[in-house]
């Protein structure tokens, strides 16, 4: 089995965002074509450089120049995991594409799993952790994200992705015209195929560095894929206003009932202006989801890129 030369073609490509990832990207290749030459397969590696500021690049440059068949690309500044990812993507020329983070928790020793499943015919299987190696806010944070995400992709699958996930390179006609800043690859997956499932993988711990994804960020991740994504916002604010609506009417007829009962009176201004309050607050949000509608319209309309290449290499 060969992995290096250009000319052959590839039957997976390995795509792996790097941000910081100096320390670790040379033993994650490494490994990645050793699992090539057990499993008999042509590879070819992907490393995607999202703005690293410790020396990345020159270390991607080097690997390019070595055995290992290595591709490299260079963004112009940090972009994001996920469009760092959809520029790896575009970039692959195998019919099979794996995702992996380059801190050396997804081991590329599990790639097999995956691939045996995309075999039994599946559009797209994601590595799920046997035991995941975060803090308790961070696996809540997650577990928030993945319900969101479930919602917003349309599939039972949805909680249980994760960046560790291979696919058929046929699903990325599904978003080739994708042209804005706002970027999750598990979303634009299920607009091409429906097939998702899942296999236990390893999940080894972080080694060098921590998480770039904290708690706070992946909330932050969440409420933009739902406002990105999905129209479940808009769905709440129509429920919430019609909801309101209805009290409204309640309270009216309560109030005109007082009234004819025992006539005009004065108590009662706190609960009305407590009501007034309700309303304005409803009101309120409803305008701030419209608002955040709105302002993903814009930023699709302005054509903003969702990744800028600066530079290229190749093995």
């Amino acid at each position: 089995m060969t992995t290096s030369p250009a000319a052959l073609v590839p039957s997976v490509s390995v795509v792996v965002p790097v941000f910081n990832g100096k320390e670790t990207i040379e033993e994650l290749v490494s490994r990645c074509v050793a699992q090539a030459e057990r499993s008999r397969i042509a590879l070819e590696v992907i490393l995607v450089n999202d703005g690293s500021r410790d020396g990345s690049w020159e270390a991607i440059r080097r690997l390019s120049a070595g055995p290992y068949g290595v591709r490299g690309i260079d963004l112009a500044r940090n972009f994001g995991q996920h469009n760092a990812v959809l520029c790896g993507i575009r970039a692959a020329r195998a019919p099979v594409i794996v995702t992996l983070d380059d801190d050396l928790q997804h081991p590329p020793e599990e790639i097999p799993k995956l691939l045996a499943r995309i075999d039994e015919g599946y559009d797209c299987v994601y590595g799920r952790p046997r035991q995941e190696r975060h803090g308790l806010w961070r696996r809540l944070a997650s577990r928030i994200t993945k319900l969101v995400l479930q919602r917003a992709m349309g599939a039972e699958t949805a909680g249980e992705i994760s960046a560790f996930r291979a696919f058929r390179v046929d699903l990325r006609d599904a978003f080739a015209d994708v042209r804005e800043p706002l970027v999750n690859i598990d979303v634009l997956l299920t607009w091409g195929g429906g097939r998702f499932t899942s296999v236990d993988v390893r999940h080894d711990p972080r080694r060098v560095g921590q998480s770039n994804y904290s708690a706070s960020k992946l909330i932050v991740h969440a409420l933009n894929m739902l406002t990105g994504f999905s129209s479940i916002p808009l769905r709440v604010a129509t429920a919430l206003g019609f909801a309101l609506a209805t009290l409204g009417g309640v309270l009216l007829a309560v109030v005109l009932g007082v009234y004819l009962w025992r006539g005009p009176a004065v108590p009662g201004f706190a609960f009305l202006a407590s009501v007034v309050c309700l309303f304005s607050g409803a009101q309120l949000f409803s305008v701030g989801i419209m608002g955040e509608y709105l302002a993903r319209t814009h930023f699709r309309t302005m054509g903003k890129p969702p990744y800028l290449v600066r530079n290229r290499t190749e093995p």
